[in-house]
C-alpha cells in the first residue's frame, strides 16, 4: 500500500482564534498566535485500486487573496487538484474509489472529473449537495465498530470508513492500516495538528457536542494506537506522512 499527499496549496496561516476557539470562543485566544497552513487531499494505492480521500479544488477555483488579520489564509496555490494528481503519476480513469470526508468544497470540488468512480459519503452530507447517480454510495457503516468507533464500513483490506460527525452533520474519518501503522485521514477534525495535541476543535463545526465525541475518539485512538495523523489544513499533513511520523499526545 502506498499512500500519497495531493498537495494544492501552502505557506498559508491561521490563527489561534480559528483553529482553538470552538468551544471556548474565539476571544479566550490570541489572534497573533500563528499556526502554518496548506491545503493537501490524500490517495491510496492498494496495488489493484486508487483510491482517493476527498477531492480538492479544481483549475476554475480563484485562491482567496492574502489578507492581514485573517483567521485563515490557505496559503499560496501549488497546483490545482487536476494537476497535483496527474504529477503524483495517475490518471482520473484510474481512480476506482473516493472517501469524501465531509462535503465542504475544498474536500469535494473535484469530484466530477472522476465519473467512473464510487462516491463514499455519509447520507448527511450526500443529501446536503444534492448528490445523486449509480455510482454514489451512502455510507451505512454496517462492519461494526472500528477499535474505539463504534461504527465503520470496510472499503478494503486495511481501509476503514468511520463515523465522526461534528464538523459537518455527516462527518467520516478514514483510516488506512499498513506495515504496523495507522494513517488518519480526518478531514478537518482539526485544522492544524497543534489543536488536537491542546485538546481544542476550531470555530467550523455544525454539531458541537457530536464534534466534542469524535475528538475525543480521536485522541483516545491516538494514545492507543501507533498513528500518523493526516492533516488537510497545515504542513504536518504532508511532513508526517513523508517521515512516517507517529502522533504523541
Amino acid at each position: 500500500m502506498k499512500i500519497k499527499a495531493i498537495r494544492m496549496f501552502d505557506h498559508g496561516f491561521m490563527n489561534q482564534q480559528f483553529a482553538f476557539g470552538g468551544e471556548e470562543g474565539k476571544e479566550k485566544f490570541d489572534e497573533q498566535v500563528i499556526y502554518r497552513s496548506s491545503l493537501q487531499n490524500f490517495l491510496i494505492d492498494t496495488g489493484s485500486e486508487v483510491i482517493l480521500v476527498d477531492t480538492g479544488f479544481t483549475s476554475e477555483f480563484k485562491e482567496p487573496e492574502k489578507k492581514l488579520g485573517a483567521l485563515l489564509y490557505m496559503g499560496e496555490k501549488i497546483n490545482a487538484y487536476e494537476d497535483a494528481l496527474a504529477a503524483l503519476g495517475y490518471k482520473p480513469e484510474q481512480v476506482t474509489k473516493i472517501l469524501i470526508t465531509h462535503k465542504h468544497p475544498d474536500h469535494t470540488g473535484a469530484l466530477q472529473l472522476f465519473p467512473q468512480a464510487q462516491v463514499y459519503i455519509s447520507s448527511e452530507d450526500a443529501d446536503a449537495m444534492s448528490l445523486e447517480g449509480d455510482n454514489i454510495v451512502r455510507a451505512e457503516y454496517a462492519d461494526g465498530p472500528y477499535h474505539n468507533f463504534s461504527k465503520a464500513q470496510r472499503i478494503a483490506e486495511g481501509i476503514w470508513f468511520i463515523e465522526a460527525k461534528g464538523h459537518t452533520k455527516g462527518n467520516s474519518i478514514v483510516v488506512a492500516e499498513s506495515e504496523g501503522l495507522f494513517y488518519m485521514m480526518h478531514g478537518d477534525v482539526t485544522y492544524c495538528d497543534a489543536a488536537l495535541k491542546a485538546n481544542k476543535l476550531s470555530i467550523v463545526m455544525e454539531d458541537a457536542a457530536a464534534a466534542r465525541e469524535t475528538l475525543d475518539n480521536v485522541r483516545a485512538f491516538v494514545k492507543d494506537n501507533p498513528t500518523v495523523y493526516l492533516s488537510t489544513h497545515c504542513p504536518e499533513g504532508y511532513e508526517n506522512l513523508e517521515m512516517k511520523r507517529v502522533m504523541k499526545l
